[in-house]
């Protein structure tokens, strides 16, 4: 599981999910070591094996669907890079809006991603049909359509990321919960765990949904909040949808697998942060089947297989933290990505890597440093699609 224990760790990543492991790999390939990556459940413990698997390059902000295009073209030769199969399959993505106002909001969201080179498209209600079968089109105005969004299989790209980055000599910890963040003179010294202190220069927040309680052990508040969303997945039907589909106005959202399975969630309230632990609930289950059912009607009786849930990353913007905190030198931060970390975890990660390597970014400093929380500014960008 772990490779043999080394006295000091120049950088060590706090989240061994996509982020964290992704981030590990770029790293290891420019050479940057000695790198320990810590995560204290299993290899799939977090929200990397507990997503739908969903990848698409529709935003609202063309930050983001520069990020995810990027991403998109990672997965597609994932199987060549690393020797595992991931089950990327680009069927699409339709989003669906029931009001003029969603359509406006979708509107322009395939005015950005067409903007960006994609072939983005707006779909007629009866449109809709002809990429999405069986839904029941009454009541809806209309939805974005990109045919190169997809859906893949995370349990595989996590595996061979995890022989990837242990092959490059990085050491992996799971089952090992970091207890605190040491740090001399606003500096980063190191990691403490249960049993021992591991010497790092640099410490990069990867955490997912608990993010926000590893900035703490730095001393650091954040913004970061952690939501429970909730997701199944039902017996297999014979094949009949391409895309994911996403409904705006409740957040449903649901693919078929390519053995038929029917894979989907929508959002409900749930009190927010960790504590709560990640159960799923009857009251999903009866407004999701309410929810589907409703929407694709030739569906009928269904049985659900199992049903999960996992936390969202949120930040008050929707977009995620990408970079140093000028707070405390060496401390990088690699969170926020809402639900969408597998998303946009490819090209993110570039990013964060080159922050521990020291060196300059393309991305905009206004729209993913840390430091746009810690004014009283307005953010300047904001990433409202987040759902899906």
């Amino acid at each position: 599981m772990s490779g043999p224990s080394r006295p000091a760790h120049r950088v060590v990543i706090i989240g061994a999910g996509i982020v964290g492991l992704f981030t590990a790999h770029h790293l290891a390939r420019a050479g940057a070591g000695p790198i320990t990556v810590i995560d204290r459940g299993w290899l799939s413990n977090g929200s990397s094996g507990r997503n739908g698997g969903g990848v698409r390059q529709q935003w609202e902000t063309r930050a983001t669907v520069r990020l995810a295009r990027e991403s998109v073209d990672a997965y597609r030769r994932f199987g060549q890079d690393f020797g595992y199969n991931i089950w990327f399959r680009q069927g699409g993505y339709l989003f669906l809006a029931e009001t003029e106002t969603e359509q406006k909001h979708l509107a322009q969201v395939v005015s950005v991603v067409r903007s960006e080179g994609l072939p983005g498209t707006w779909l007629a209600p009866e449109q809709i049909p002809a990429y999405a079968p069986g839904l029941d089109i009454r009541g809806l105005a209309g939805g974005s359509y990109l045919g190169t969004d997809g859906t893949l299989y995370p349990f595989p790209a996590l595996w061979g990321l995890r022989e990837a980055v242990t092959n490059l000599g990085v050491e992996l910890r799971l089952g090992t919960e970091v207890t605190g963040i040491r740090s001399d003179e606003g500096r980063v010294t190191g990691v403490t765990t249960p049993s021992e202190l591991l010497a790092a220069d640099t410490v990069v927040n990867a955490a997912g949904g608990w993010s926000a309680e590893v900035a703490r052990l730095a001393g650091l508040s954040v913004p970061n909040q952690a939501s429970r969303h909730e997701i199944l997945a039902t017996e297999p039907l014979k094949p009949f949808l391409d895309p994911m589909v996403t409904r705006l106005r409740d957040g449903l959202y649901f693919s078929q697998t390519m053995r038929g399975e029917i894979v989907g969630g929508l959002s409900l309230r749930h009190p927010p942060g960790t504590r709560a632990g990640v159960p799923s609930s009857i009251a999903f289950l009866r407004s999701m089947a309410r929810a589907l059912v409703g929407l694709v009607p030739s569906i009928g009786p269904l049985g659900v297989l199992r049903a999960w849930s996992g936390f969202y990353d949120d930040t008050p913007d929707g977009l995620p933290v990408i970079g140093p905190d000028p707070r405390l030198r060496g401390f990088i931060h690699a969170n926020g990505f809402g639900g969408h970390g597998f998303m946009l975890a490819p090209a993110s990660t570039r990013r964060v890597a080159q922050s521990v390597m020291g060196e300059k970014t393309d991305l905009d400093p206004a729209t993913f440093a840390i430091d746009r929380f810690l004014t009283d500014a307005a953010p300047r960008s904001v990433e409202g699609l987040q759902l899906g």
